[in-house]
């Protein structure tokens, strides 16, 4: 049976989609690993709130750091390799934090995790980017996006079942060997050419400098936008993440395997069907505004908002959990339309970097202070009125980016 290039390019390309979700799949387990076990952490530790919510920014403050460094290879160097470098370093990682004997020791482990996640997270998407073409990247990004509540939920659901059974070390040896394994597996994803289904072709663009191309990118309004908003719903996708397995152990009166395997259940329903009617509503309202993915992810933010107000206020358990439901669909609506966004302004050869600076921004404004910030909060006024602050975030997010896609409508309207 004879092939052609067309089936050739096209089976490397879901062959790539398939590994680098999968692998973003057990990214997202690892990440909410630590989460899913953290008061267990707390009790044998004796750790403060505040040490907590420590532990997530450490990670973020690695990942935030070295990624611009990863986005710049990933321009300029095979990126299969280096995405396989970096799933083999974060899962030793993680396998690590289960001999940690204090904070320093755990601390150390959960930020070693960001600098093979920089490699992969800036990495993959621009990867991703050009085995498509732009017309289908909503929907192939929802895929790849949808490991993000199916990987946390499996951390929440596998980890607090472990911890249960076993104890919380346990769940890091466990959520940490089959990394490596994936890493061999990236070997086999096919190097495309940058930019191969982008007008107009890769080798009319000029590749900058590093430091060059993230100035540029800086001056690109619509992409700078988009990671601004990115960062506020970070900002409120952190916090929760972190913390509301805590919030409904501590305020709800859950039990903790009850707090971890709802709220794993939620993330995984919600999150699933939230990213992929998001990214074909992107993909769908392509043909009547070039601003359709900036548009989905700001009503879905400001409608998220109220109701994650309502989520965290009202007492009456069937209000609550109804309320938290109906907010997660509505902000992972928002999951893959952003990074198509992102992906879709910015020229084929800095799209790495343009991921990586995503990344950066996002972080450093975003999901770094928040952990910290609800777990302060929390010593000083408790739990409860700390998360508050959650849907404000979520509030601004979808500010900025209905200000973009107003702004970006406007724009192309003398050139129609």
């Amino acid at each position: 049976m004879t092939t052609t290039p067309e089936k050739d390019g096209n089976r490397a390309a879901f062959f790539a989609l398939f590994v680098l979700t999968f692998i973003n799949l057990f990214n997202y387990l690892d990440r909410q690993m630590l989460p899913a076990v953290l008061e267990s952490v707390r009790a044998d530790l004796h750790f403060s709130d505040t040490q907590l919510g420590a532990l997530a920014t450490g990670f973020l403050v690695v990942y935030t750091i070295t990624s611009p460094v990863f986005g710049s290879l990933g321009d300029r160097r095979r990126r299969p390799p280096l995405i396989a470098l970096g799933v083999g370093i974060w899962s030793l990682a993680t396998a690590m934090a289960g001999f940690a004997r204090g904070f320093f020791s755990l601390f150390t482990a959960r930020s070693l995790i960001g600098v093979g996640e920089a490699a992969y997270g800036t990495i993959a998407p621009a990867l991703l980017a050009d085995h498509f073409p732009a017309e289908k990247r909503g929907r192939v990004f929802a895929v790849f996006f949808c490991a993000i509540p199916i990987g946390s939920a499996a951390g929440y659901i596998f980890g607090g079942f472990f911890d249960h059974h076993f104890g919380w070390r346990t769940a890091f040896f466990i959520a940490g060997f089959p990394g490596l394994l994936l890493a061999l597996l990236t070997l086999m994803v096919k190097e495309v050419p940058r930019g191969q289904h982008d007008a107009p072709p890769v080798h009319a663009e000029k590749v900058r400098a590093p430091i060059s191309a993230y100035m540029h990118l800086l001056r690109n309004k619509p992409y700078l936008l988009s990671c601004l908003g990115y960062a506020a719903y970070t900002f409120a996708l952190g916090g929760l993440a972190w913390w509301t397995p805590a919030f409904l152990e501590r305020v709800r009166g859950m039990t903790r395997s009850e707090a971890t395997v709802t709220f794993g259940a939620i993330v995984v329903v919600t999150g699933f069907t939230g990213t992929f009617i998001g990214g074909a509503l992107g993909d769908y309202l392509l043909k009547y505004t070039k601003q359709s993915y900036l548009w989905v992810c700001g009503v879905a933010t400001l409608i998220a908002a109220p109701v994650a107000w309502v989520a965290f206020t009202q007492p009456n358990k069937t209000v609550y959990m109804t309320a938290i439901v109906i907010a997660e669909v509505f902000v992972f609506a928002s999951t893959g339309p952003i990074n198509s966004a992102i992906v879709n302004v910015v020229s084929p050869t800095e799209r790495a970097s343009a991921v990586a600076l995503s990344i950066f921004l996002m972080h450093i404004l975003g999901d770094m202070p928040s952990p910290l910030l609800i777990g302060r909060l929390s010593d000083l006024h408790g739990l409860q009125k700390a998360f508050l602050i959650v849907p404000a975030a979520i509030f601004v997010s979808g500010v900025i980016w209905t200000y973009a896609a107003v702004r970006g409508d406007r724009c192309a309207e003398p050139s129609r």
